[in-house]
């Protein structure tokens, strides 16, 4: 074979590819001789061998949601223990600072191209068990594509199949191969070996000096005796179990579409795993002392923090906001020209430290649009404080368009990253009538959009730029019936 003479096949020698090695669950030939997938074994044993233990135990109590699409699908049950490990050691609500969210970290378009949603505000890749059904098609559809060739798909799913498959070729080069391996990006060199050895180890603890807590992950369901939150079920049900670090995590993992803090009415039905049935029954009673405590602790807020009076600004009439998905209060505040998002929080009784917002919350939004106006005429410094974002620095600084302070930091498409602590160069910013856009106009959003397919109907140069200006955060989720304001797109 060709290139078999390569430093990098020699390190790695190529196994037999069949779909038998998937089907039969052996990863054994694989795993004999592959030096990248020992020193993974290696890595996950070692500095990484926490997320390995949380993420068994995570994943045992999402298996009954998450198996059965690989059982239909005839993939082994290792293979997605390997996927999760590495993606969101089982935390459902893992969202990855590109945008992939879930506990099998779907991008937002590829989520769309396999039926996942945003209905009703809430982003059907945080279903566990829908998101799996969308990982097994996948897999199953790359396998056909790479003639059943494992490390190609798994490259696939971490780097793209198109990207892959350009690198791989008309004949299926090897993963391992010069003109596939050398191409690859870090990470997805990095993914594919940790993908397999997370799942070996699943097989075989035993060969390896591992053992993996007994979980009893069978599931089960409670009706709520009385008003309570899943934190204030946290508290009650304690360690119940044995459970180390307490049922916050698995609580959150089986009901992904509750608000941890908020209360849920008595009646609401709870997934929760069948042995804490009767602990709830007992331990989180109306009457117990831990229900008492927990509804004390919840009810709880630092006290605030008074400071000097602010010098007076002009007061404008109250109005009502709907929180958009992405929304951060910063960023709220910025955007309808607030001195103080704390005035946005206390007017809607928003709880500190947090002041969680969510999507489609109406707001009462007070005072607002009296500050200063800010001089744009020089270059200057700006260090990002927490909660920032790039849409909301422009706007703070009256700039028309966030890309020009993108331009003069050198920051990176499609992200343009920021963190706290960055500072930032924030060049005179051009007004509205100053950009080199032909229109800026409004889209009310249908069932079934997507930003990226809202951007090819209208032309649109920058899928980023139409979020930027709507202030939608990563992963930029829409939902029927918001407007969105298309700044950068051609006239119609």
């Amino acid at each position: 074979m060709a290139g078999e003479s390569s430093p990098v096949l020699q390190v790695v020698p190529q196994s037999r590819r069949a779909v038998a090695l998937l089907k039969n669950g052996g990863l054994s030939d694989l795993v004999a001789n592959n030096n990248a997938v020992k020193a993974a074994i290696e890595e996950w044993l070692t500095q990484m061998r926490g997320q390995l233990m949380s993420s068994y135990v995570n994943y045992q109590f999402l298996r009954a949601e998450m198996e059965p699409a690989y059982h239909k699908a005839g993939l082994p049950e290792a293979l997605l223990f390997g996927i999760m490990a590495k993606e969101s050691a089982g935390k459902v609500h893992a969202v990855s600072r590109a945008g992939a969210a879930g506990p099998l970290q779907f991008m937002p378009a590829t989520a769309a191209q396999y039926g996942l949603k945003v209905v009703n505000g809430f982003d059907q890749r945080f279903d566990p068990r829908m998101e799996a059904l969308a990982n097994a098609e996948f897999i199953n559809q790359q396998l056909k594509a790479f003639n059943d060739n494992l490390e190609l798909t798994l490259a696939a799913y971490n780097g793209g199949p198109g990207f892959i498959g350009r690198l791989a070729g008309p004949t299926d080069a090897s993963f391992w191969s010069p003109q596939v391996y050398n191409a690859l990006p870090p990470e997805t060199r990095e993914y594919v070996p940790m993908v397999l050895a997370a799942a070996w180890l699943f097989l075989h603890p035993d060969r390896y000096n591992l053992k993996f807590p007994q979980i009893n992950g069978v599931p089960g369901q409670v009706s709520l005796l009385a008003p309570a939150s899943l934190s204030e079920l946290t508290v009650c049900l304690g360690q119940t179990g044995g459970m180390q670090d307490g049922w916050f995590r698995t609580l959150r993992n089986l009901n992904p579409q509750l608000d941890p803090q908020a209360v849920q009415p008595a009646g609401t039905s709870l997934r929760i795993p069948k042995q804490l049935e009767g602990a709830y029954a007992s331990e989180c009673a109306p009457n117990s002392r831990w229900t008492a405590l927990a509804d004390t602790l919840h009810a709880a807020a630092p006290p605030p923090v008074w400071a000097a009076p602010a010098p007076r600004r002009e007061m404008a009439v109250v109005r009502r906001y709907q929180v958009r998905p992405g929304d951060t209060l910063n960023g709220i505040a910025q955007h309808l020209g607030c001195a103080d998002p704390l005035d946005i929080a206390r007017a809607n009784h928003l709880r500190a430290p947090a002041y969680m917002i969510r999507p489609g919350m109406d707001l009462r939004v007070p005072a607002c649009g009296g500050m200063p106006q800010r001089d744009t005429a020089a270059v200057r410094s700006y260090r990002v404080q927490p909660g920032d974002t790039l849409n909301g620095i422009a706007q703070h600084f009256g700039c028309a368009d966030p890309m020009d302070i993108a331009r003069a930091n050198d920051l990176s498409a499609p992200a343009y990253m920021i963190k706290p602590g960055m500072d930032l160069r924030v060049p005179a910013c051009r007004t509205m009538a100053q950009r080199d856009v032909a229109v800026a106009r409004t889209y009310h959003v249908q069932p079934g959009d997507t930003l990226n397919g809202i951007a090819q109907r209208f032309g649109c140069q920058d899928v980023a730029s139409i979020a930027q200006a709507n202030g939608l955060g990563a992963p930029y989720l829409i939902t029927a019936g918001m407007e969105l304001r298309l700044p950068s797109c051609r006239r119609g």
